[in-house]
């Protein structure tokens, strides 16, 4: 399975759009086998959730995300992971170990893009 956070360093950012970066994580059996990160390339409506199915994801995580960008994720068959909070390593873990619930956390506004 191969999976994104969205992230600011290390912790799970709380906008998916407005991340730093992405750590694209590779599991197997359960456990992380492998992690790369790459830049946000900028957020623009629709743009990410088509960027990282173009990158192989099958799932993404983040604190909060915008209903548009979830359902763009829902149509390409890509699950979506919110409410996430704390090291990205540890989310990632729960993630590949299945244990990993969101919560389902949707920001309706892009003003409050660090308060979601």
């Amino acid at each position: 399975m191969k999976f994104a956070i969205a992230c600011e360093g290390t912790e799970v950012t709380q906008h998916f759009g407005h991340c730093q970066q992405f750590s694209i994580y590779e599991a197997e059996d359960g456990k992380i086998v492998g992690v790369t990160h790459v830049a946000n390339p900028g957020h623009r409506p629709g743009f990410l959730p088509v960027y990282l199915h173009e990158l192989g994801i099958e799932a993404i995580v983040s604190g909060g995300m915008g209903g548009g960008a979830v359902a763009i994720f829902n149509e390409k068959g890509i699950d979506v992971y919110t409410g996430a909070r704390g090291a990205a390593a540890d989310i990632a873990a729960q993630l590949a170990a299945g244990t990993l619930v969101s919560s389902g956390s949707i920001c309706h506004e892009h003003a409050h893009a660090d308060e979601c």
